[in-house]
């Protein structure tokens, strides 16, 4: 009987904020539940091919773009790239004002995934925004001014902020990032939205000071660490995505990151069976103090960078005949996962992409069953990838239909180990043999091309969580695309990474209206209702881990980087300007003196050193410069960049810890010879070019497969 009224109780107050949230989109999961749905439905199935873009705004950005718009009182309120926000007329796209927190550049060397921000939160006239650095700041929300600013990080550590605040009973609650880094000790801080005090922290990972409110959880964690060295270097766990709240049960919802570093043998001297809580956790807290109140780990003693910091959603379904308060995760390791909310019982899980790193899990207990060792000296091909099979792209819930709509990727890795590995404080430390991916010296870029577009994909899942399987599928031509929006009135809308918006029909996948663009979309869209006109909204800016590591996008003709909001309407006729694409001409390399073990050497380098940013095999697939491109001006200045730091200021970090002069000498012999081949895959006949792509796809899906079996 408590349950029902409990039930009756939550489904008015989602009704009150259903209402509230009509015409305008007030956080960026559109309410506490984050069901990422509107219940407007003026755009619907049947006319939805009627819409057209109605405004446009330049954030001035080459880089990702990854927020998604707040809409409150008629004025739209995003962020773009180093934490900037901008306050626009929702109905013109008029600029009201725009805030630069002057984040210093040199803050791009420890953002493990691109300068990017989810967005800001309003409430009670102000703006809130993490920045890349670490700070949080409240902006006055009609002028744009600062209110107040509190440092939330430690600045001597390679934390970063890229997630959306969540404002909750007068509280701002903000995570970080950084467990790619050693250093980084995760936590959750919630402080007053009026000025700034901190009201309490959750630490997600034991640690040298713990937080007086949970040491009774803290000291079960630490129990589950062997090797307390890591946790006194950090531990990683951070909370660098989703919030979600019951306002009923006055509890707080997030996600904890992977454990630092990702080799877990060289995280727990070897241990088979450590668990290292909290990491890789989902986690509820009590609202008024922060206090632990369950758990449910998604990944124990996670090898793989399996974060469970993917979008959390709240919401009522039918599980074995009776009604049930649940929380719903697509999690990065390829296992979407049901729990109950008000305790963490583990109800279901079941794969929604391919994945081999378990066996199956335990029905009782949530438990993964490993398919072997996570990983040996030989390396192991393991599905998903760090990516995962959904990442921060947010997934959406219709209760119209009962479906969540998760953007989902089927990706290979090749986990290796790093030989030699020693952690250094602020610097890339997964533990991880990066170099394991790249690509022999000499492959035809041709063959590169056909072996990725083989082995990697993506695609729009429509899941039933009640009975753990697929409603419908839509492959998409890449992985790595944008967040869903539901709505009332029958649709999916979904950006793609390679350049469009689409609609689907939320109960069938159809496709219902494709809009092409000159750039990717990763951000969620979302929709409001102005005098009568419902607008969708979405940020076009691609970017991201994926992107800076290369993906597909680095093939795709024509790409035009530039950042834009983009807001549509039925009816609209707005164009944008013309694409500017990237265009680097034919690379004039220098003559190659390097031996073929300087050239071997150079790659294993770059690969592990400088992929993540540049892209994998030298081949950026974002606005960061493509080393294959190098003046011979900067191929003169490489010790000064790479060794000495002349360019800390522009984002580049310096790698004096890591690397010497005769390694950067072998880098650049490497980057010499990417040239080279590049300018011979340019310049050779159409004709040519033509019949090698057509062979090189028709043996690609062989060498894979032979690859796997070699490991």
């Amino acid at each position: 009987m408590c349950y029902f009224r409990y039930a009756a109780s939550l489904c008015l107050l989602t009704a009150a904020l259903a209402a509230a949230a009509d015409t305008a989109w007030p956080s960026v999961a559109n309410g506490f539940f984050e069901h990422r749905y509107s219940v407007l439905d003026q755009i619907n199935t049947g006319n939805v091919d009627r819409l057209g873009l109605v405004w446009y705004f330049a954030t001035g950005s080459r880089r990702g773009l990854e927020a998604t718009p707040v809409m409150v009182d008629g004025t739209l309120y995003t962020t773009g790239t180093w934490s900037r926000v901008y306050a626009l007329d929702a109905r013109t796209g008029r600029l009201k004002w725009s805030y630069d927190p002057q984040v210093p550049r040199r803050a791009g060397a420890w953002a493990c995934c691109d300068v990017v921000n989810r967005g800001v939160a309003v409430d009670a006239g102000k703006v809130f925004v993490g920045t890349l650095d670490g700070r949080l700041i409240a902006l006055d929300a009609a002028t744009g001014k600062p209110v107040w600013s509190v440092q939330t990080t430690p600045t001597d550590r390679p934390y970063t902020i890229t997630m959306a605040p969540r404002v909750i009973d007068g509280m701002v609650l903000i995570g970080n990032g950084g467990a790619e880094y050693a250093g980084v000790r995760g936590y959750l801080t919630a402080y007053d939205e009026n000025d700034g005090c901190q009201r309490w922290r959750f630490y997600t990972v034991p640690g040298p000071a713990d937080d007086a409110s949970n040491p009774q959880a803290l000291a079960r964690a630490a129990k589950t660490w062997p090797d307390a060295r890591w946790t006194q270097l950090g531990g990683g766990g951070t909370v660098w995505n989703t919030i979600a709240y019951d306002p009923r049960l006055k509890l707080i919802y997030f996600g904890s990151g992977n454990a630092s570093p990702w080799n877990r043998y060289l995280r727990n001297g070897g241990a088979e069976d450590s668990d290292d809580l909290f990491s890789a956790s989902i986690l509820a807290v009590h609202a008024d103090t922060g206090r632990y109140a369950w758990h449910f780990q998604t990944t124990p003693g996670d090898a793989w960078d399996y974060d469970a910091d993917g979008n959390l959603v709240l919401v009522d379904l039918p599980i074995d005949g009776r009604p049930r308060p649940v929380i719903l995760q697509a999690n990065k390791n390829g296992f979407f996962y049901v729990l109950d909310r008000r305790d963490g019982t583990f109800i279901s899980a079941n794969a929604f992409v391919a994945q081999n790193w378990a066996a199956g899990i335990d029905p009782k207990t949530g438990r993964p069953q490993l398919a072997g060792r996570p990983y040996d000296d030989g390396g192991r091909i393991t599905r998903p990838a760090p990516y995962g099979g959904h990442n921060w792209q947010d997934m959406s819930y219709s209760p119209d239909t009962g479906l969540v709509y998760v953007p989902a990727a089927d990706v290979p890795f090749l986990y290796q180990p790093e030989p030699r590995f020693a952690p250094l404080i602020g610097a890339w430390g997964t533990g991880l043999d990066l170099a394991a991916q790249a690509a022999p010296p000499g492959m035809d870029p041709l063959l590169l091309k056909a072996l990725v577009d083989n082995a990697v994909a993506g695609k729009l899942v429509a899941w039933d969580p009640v009975r753990q399987r697929a409603a419908w599928t839509v492959k998409q031509a890449m992985p790595w695309n944008g967040g869903t929006l539901a709505t009332h009135g029958g649709l999916v809308f979904e950006g793609t990474a390679d350049g469009a918006f689409r609609a689907y029909d939320a109960g069938t996948g159809k496709l219902l209206w494709d809009y092409k663009l000159a750039n990717g979309i990763i951000a969620s869209p979302m929709t409001y209702e102005i005098e009568g006109t419902q607008y969708v909204a979405v940020m076009m800016g691609w970017g991201g881990s994926f992107a800076l590591s290369g993906g597909q996008a680095a093939y795709v003709p024509g790409r035009d980087y530039r950042g834009y909001l983009l807001v549509f309407k039925l009816g609209g006729q707005a164009t944008l300007p013309p694409p500017q694409p990237l265009d680097s001409g034919i690379p004039q390399p220098p003559p190659s003196t390097a031996t073929p073990l300087q050239i071997a050497a150079g790659n294993r380098l770059y690969n592990q050193y400088c992929a993540v940013c540049h892209g994998a095999n030298a081949i950026s697939g974002s606005a960061i410069p493509d080393l294959r491109y190098l003046p011979n001006a900067v191929r003169g200045a490489l010790d000064r960049i790479v060794l000495e730091g002349a360019l800390q200021n522009a984002g580049m970090p310096e790698f004096s810890r890591q690397l010497d002069a005769r390694q950067v000498a072998e880098i650049d012999a490497y980057l010499i010879k990417r040239a080279q081949e590049t300018r011979a895959s340019l310049t050779q006949p159409g004709w040519w070019a033509s019949v090698k792509a057509f062979f090189y796809r028709l043996i690609a899906p062989a060498l894979n497969w032979i690859n796997a079996l070699r490991h």
